[in-house]
């Protein structure tokens, strides 16, 4: 009979010369068992019959069970290109003519069994199918045969059909450039959080003790993770939604809570960059407004305090003029009594986020294409001005008193649990793993991408930029500390968006060409946040472009600015007076624990359910090798007890949650646990919707809802299935 074998390295091309050949092109979900007839003696190309029911064809076409492809519809998404290749060698037994005839008239038979998805039309011409895709390789024995054709004489032959999934649909789209891919992967893992966290954390947590941890979360956990979600969707070629048919489709409903998660990230993260806005626009003055105490939103408790002010005193009740104004002036946070009542939009924040939001949309509209351009200012400006600030603040007195205290190792913290747990959440919140980002930006790579290098780059590069940026503030603390005659812990105390708009913001004040500096540290502050924000939504964008693409493919444009305009409408909350009260609670519990939770379950379906072996084989068909023992323990056992680790930390030491003198109720807590649940019960929901409209008994259903879906354009652009005849 015939012998089936699939070996994507094959390639169709024959030994010898002049071979002959048959491009035809069928829907394989019409006929499921074809049989191929043809003449070797007649250079006119091939005829394909369904095996049920043989009946003469035109040359070139199909017409399965009498149906004329031609007339198929062009929503089919692949088509199977048989590809003939008949392999001429002598008979071995001369003496048996009479069998060897009767032979010569059967073994231009084969019957090829195959299996896909869907179809498309038939050839139209040479060179070219019927839809308008040029096909790439030729139509006729003629174009690809020559003089050679005539050996298909020769009885005894060895024929070999080799049919090639291909897609006709246009190709997706890809980068310009591999530095695309590579700037824009590190301008979504450097942000605001290199800056302003890992510094805080870093000291409060035993100084470059605290390196040992990170590093070894890092190696363990986050670059695993890391590598993983890249080689996925490098391999898949697909969103964080319709990814999961060719993984375990029972849990595609991480898809959906991933993009829920992305947009109230959306909500709240683009505030903070309309406040570096706002702070951008005033720095355009001699006189920076945060130095001075005789404005109109000071207080008699404003301390106007510089060096050179050599008789001021700062005492326990003062308050800088640049704490006044991020508090008083931008925030406005003293007309709010808390969540309970927000009050008004802040007008001048509003039109600082339709500016932001204005950049965003013409980032992305167009795609990869477009972004990756962008991100060659917004992710290499941020390391000029961090290498200029870091020399600034290096010649700054005190200076030192901030490195030593940065860097001091206390080695007793390592013997606590809250290390390692802000360890893992650092790493794991910097590098980015979950968010969908990831899978979006690795889909538009070239199939033979080295992801596992690039893996190593971006997370290196990540690392070394947050360690980097501890020597940028902790220099500029150690200034402030020298001036106020204070310890460094004490001017250390605030973190987050204070951290860089208070503290940073009045060192800045405090130095020479002091509007200079502003300038380009608040440049980079929104720069930083706009890498993270172009790949969160292009993370949505390509999850819901790939799972619905007749509705939204050619609707682009419409849809991100459909997707911008809700992100703009969600963020208004946090414009409102109280709205820095919102955006911590965001920050705390809507984000958090459930892309925390939503990752856990996505290292079980890839590692469990699917797979570490056939994960594995996958990375090897892409790359040329597998991985090795490290990567595969770490996918199976690491990475999950890694994830539990942070999970089951946070819900045993629930943070208390505050913001300036502001204590958060109870109530808010609760409210902070239903927002993170509202994205996660998208994962069960979905197991639920989906057991209950797949067709069968419970363990069909079950073993069906947890077998990948046969791959369509994901993989390789081409699968290669040889069925030898071995009559």
């Amino acid at each position: 009979m015939s012998e089936i074998s699939k070996d994507p390295h094959r390639t169709a091309q024959p030994q010898h010369a002049g071979p002959e050949r048959c491009f035809l092109v069928f829907p394989p979900e019409l006929v499921k068992t074809y049989r191929f007839r043809t003449n070797h003696k007649s250079k006119e190309p091939c005829t394909l019959h369904p095996s049920s029911k043989p009946s003469p064809v035109s040359p070139g076409s199909l017409s399965p069970n009498g149906r004329d492809i031609s007339q198929c519809k062009r929503t089919t998404v692949s088509t199977l290109t048989a590809v003939l290749t008949m392999e001429m060698k002598q008979p071995m037994m001369m003496n048996q003519e009479k069998e060897k005839e009767q032979e010569s008239q059967e073994n231009g038979r084969l019957v090829a069994d195959s299996v896909a998805e869907k179809g498309q039309k038939s050839c139209s011409g040479p060179g070219q199918v019927s839809n308008g895709y040029p096909s790439t390789s030729p139509q006729s024995p003629r174009d690809g045969a020559g003089a050679g054709t005539d050996r298909g004489s020769t009885p005894g032959t060895f024929r070999t059909l080799v049919v090639q999934q291909t897609s006709l649909d246009p190709p997706r789209e890809t980068w310009s450039k591999k530095m695309d891919f590579l700037l824009s992967v590190i301008g979504y893992a450097v942000d605001l959080g290199n800056v302003w966290r890992f510094p805080y954390i870093c000291y409060q947590n035993g100084g470059g003790a605290f390196l040992l941890p990170y590093l070894l979360m890092a190696v363990f956990g986050g670059v695993p993770l890391f590598y993983m979600e890249l080689a996925l969707g490098q391999f898949h070629r697909s969103g964080c939604i319709s990814i999961w048919k060719h993984i375990c489709p029972i849990f595609k409903g991480i898809g959906f809570a991933i993009c829920i998660i992305a947009l109230y990230i959306a909500f709240y993260y683009n505030t903070i960059m309309a406040w570096a806005l706002y702070y951008l626009l005033s720095s355009f003055r001699a006189t920076l407004p945060w130095t001075t105490c005789n404005n109109q939103w000071n207080t008699p408790n404003c301390t106007h305090y510089l060096s050179t002010d050599l008789n001021v005193s700062w005492t326990n009740n003062s308050i800088s003029p640049a704490e006044e104004f991020y508090i008083r002036q931008v925030l406005q946070v003293h007309l709010s009594p808390g969540l309970h009542q927000l009050g008004w939009v802040s007008w001048q924040l509003a039109l600082c986020l339709l500016f932001i939001f204005t950049v965003v949309y013409f980032s992305i509209w167009k795609g990869v294409k477009t972004s990756g351009k962008v991100v060659w200012v917004t992710a290499t400006f941020p390391y000029l001005v961090l290498l200029i600030l870091l020399i600034r603040g290096a010649t700054l007195p005190g200076a030192w008193r901030g490195v030593v205290f940065y860097l001091k190792p206390d080695w007793n913290k390592l013997l606590t649990t809250t290390v390692w747990l802000d360890a893992a959440a650092q790493i794991f919140f910097s590098l980015g793993p979950g968010f969908g980002v990831l899978l979006a930006f690795a889909s538009y790579n070239p199939f033979h991408n080295n992801c596992y290098k690039d893996a190593l780059l971006t997370s290196s590069v990540n690392c070394l930029t947050s360690f980097l940026s501890g020597f940028v503030i902790f220099t500029v603390l150690g200034y402030m500390a020298e001036m106020r005659k204070q310890g460094v812990e004490t001017v250390a105390k605030d973190a987050g968006p204070s951290l860089l708009f208070i503290i940073y913001a009045e060192a800045i004040a405090n130095m020479p060409a002091a509007t200079f500096f502003a300038i380009i540290f608040f440049l980079m502050i929104i720069m930083l946040g706009l890498d993270s924000t172009f790949a969160g939504l292009e993370g949505v964008i390509t999850a819901m472009l790939d799972e619905f693409p007749h509705l939204l493919a050619r609707r682009r444009e419409w849809f991100v600015l459909g997707l911008v305009c809700v992100c703009y409408l969600g963020a208004l909350s946090t414009l409102t007076y109280g709205g820095a009260f919102v955006v911590k609670l965001f920050e705390e519990y809507a984000t958090g624990p459930a892309v925390i939770t939503v990752v856990f379950l996505e290292v079980i379906a890839v590692s469990w359910f699917y797979g570490t072996t056939r994960f594995c084989n996958d990375v090897q068909l892409m790359l040329g090798f597998a991985p090795g023992v490290f990567w595969r323990v770490c996918w199976v056992a690491i990475c999950p007890c890694f994830l539990l680790f942070i999970i089951g930390s946070f819900l045993a030491f629930p943070p208390e949650v505050r913001l300036f003198d502001y204590l958060y109720p109870f109530w808010t807590t609760v409210l902070g646990y239903c927002i993170g649940v509202s994205s996660f019960i998208c994962v069960p929901s979905y197991m639920v919707y989906h057991l209950l409209t797949t067709k069968g008994t419970f363990k069909q259903r079950l073993l069906k809802s947890i077998t990948p879906e046969a791959s369509g354009s994901s993989g390789p652009q081409r699968d290669t299935i040889v069925i030898t005849n071995a009559v």
